[in-house]
């Protein structure tokens, strides 16, 4: 089911440490009982699909907000942010974090919200919606969508990336959903069987989903991965992930008090 009538607004919001940082939030208009979805943008930027993304969502009945995660590098255009953001080495994980737990209160905070919320992040931001599924209490859904970088050599984390996300499995609070292109080189699909066999081991409720033909970014229909059979499937699995987790239990309760 689809929703015609949307807004969709950049808007500020208080991040981590109460930094004023940039959001674009889209919700459908007339809605009760809205679950949330934080949208954690790749690598490449806050850019125009982002905000198709975020509006996607709402058109599907969720409330999604996007942080800008490169705000504090600005003022500028988000690929001139992007490309300060890549020279440093991507932002604080800790900063990421706060930025997202900060973004999923704004929306359980709404009066139209039914209290849930979920994330769903790309490239970059898959990984960092893997670390916020691990460190972050009130999520109910995390989608990893191409996450590279899970896993990491001892030698590759810093004081931005101090601890391997691999290594933070044990303390995962949410059902994950993995999206992955068997073409991709980070994740490559060794490592994503490497990610599979912990999360199997730790006994969390995860489901990954796999698709040849496809390499990193195959969603975004704006870049020259772009795969339209494989996003479709994908997508299909996104929205069945998230009616599960983010929707099932509300519609329930609203038949018991019907």
């Amino acid at each position: 089911m689809g929703y015609e009538g949307l807004i969709g607004e950049t808007i500020s919001l208080r991040g981590h440490n109460g930094d004023p940082i940039e959001a674009y939030l889209a919700r459908p208009l007339g809605l009760p009982n809205v679950p949330g979805v934080v949208v954690i943008h790749h690598m490449p930027g806050w850019d125009e699909w982002t905000t198709e993304v975020t509006r996607k969502l709402a058109h599907h009945g969720y409330a999604a907000v996007a942080p800008h995660l490169f705000s504090r590098l600005g003022p500028g255009s988000w690929d001139d942010l992007a490309a300060a953001a890549r020279a440093k080495g991507g932002m604080p994980d800790a900063q990421v974090v706060g930025d997202v737990a900060a973004s999923a209160e704004l929306l359980r905070s709404q009066p139209y919200s039914n209290g849930k919320i979920g994330v769903i992040g790309f490239c970059s931001g898959g990984r960092q919606a893997y670390m916020v599924a691990c460190k972050l209490d009130g999520l109910d859904a995390a989608v990893d969508c191409w996450g590279g970088r899970v896993i990491v050599k001892p030698e590759d984390l810093n004081e931005r990336s101090p601890e391997a996300v691999i290594d933070m499995t044990p303390s995962m609070r949410t059902p994950l959903l993995g999206i992955f292109g068997n073409d991709d080189a980070s994740p490559d699909p060794e490592q994503v069987n490497q990610i599979e066999a912990v999360l199997r081991a730790q006994g969390k409720d995860y489901e990954f989903h796999r698709y040849d033909g496809a390499g990193h970014g195959f969603f975004a229909a704006d870049r020259p991965n772009y795969r339209p059979e494989q996003a479709v499937d994908g997508w299909k699995k996104v929205f069945a992930f998230f009616e599960r987790t983010l929707k099932k239990e509300a519609a329930q309760r609203e038949l018991v008090t019907a």
